[in-house]
């Protein structure tokens, strides 16, 4: 799997980079991919949000929807976002259980910085850690069974931005970051280069 870091980047500019990745993969041009990216502020909303019920006051920050599953959520500094562009092969052409190989990656990596009781919370999705929830989840797949939209680790994420919004239909104490978590800073590039690290052991291939 080729890992590809953008930095921080526009989420607007990182969907149309995605789309043009989805399709070189379902043509066979390039491998697997998995996008590492942090956003500048934007909310974005899923198919499950068929109203504005959940979006409270996003004032200056851009609302944009997107073909992923799930409702509304946050990105923005300080958040680790990851989009695995996977052609699933046949036999692995699960859509949930490839959301649960996520979830595994993302416990795998907090345990490694520091973090060591993530967990998920059925039926909830993402991963969550002392009854709160740390990391958000919600991918499309394409009828090619290419996967693309992600995963976002709040790692030292300004978290007044939930407040804006009710996050996964959930209410915005319910979020925190690994670093409220780990009770000091949690380093973005130590975050990066962990999840970098354990890509190859937890993603199928």
């Amino acid at each position: 799997m080729k890992l590809l870091d953008l930095g921080v980047a526009d989420y607007l500019e990182t969907h149309t980079l995605q789309s043009e990745l989805v399709e070189a993969r379902t043509r066979g041009e390039i491998e697997d991919t998995l996008i590492l990216v942090e956003h500048t502020p934007v909310f974005t909303r899923g198919r499950k949000c068929r109203d504005n019920a959940n979006l409270l006051a996003p004032g200056d920050v851009p609302v944009v929807d997107v073909e992923r599953g799930g409702d509304i959520t946050f990105h923005g500094p300080g958040q680790l976002v990851a989009y695995p562009i996977v052609k699933l092969p046949e036999g692995r052409r699960d859509a949930p259980k490839f959301i649960r190989h996520l979830e595994g990656w993302i416990i795998a990596g907090m345990a490694a910085l520091g973090v060591a009781d993530g967990e998920r919370r059925p039926p909830f999705s993402g991963v969550w850690c002392q009854g709160q929830k740390v990391a958000s989840v919600g991918i499309a797949v394409t009828a090619q069974w290419v996967s693309w939209h992600g995963i976002a680790l709040n790692v030292c994420t300004d978290m007044h931005y939930f407040e804006r919004i009710n996050p996964c239909g959930l209410e915005a104490q319910i979020m925190t970051s690994l670093s409220q978590l780990a009770g000091q800073p949690v380093a973005m590039n130590d975050a990066r280069q962990v999840l970098g690290r354990l890509v190859p052991l937890t993603l199928p291939r």
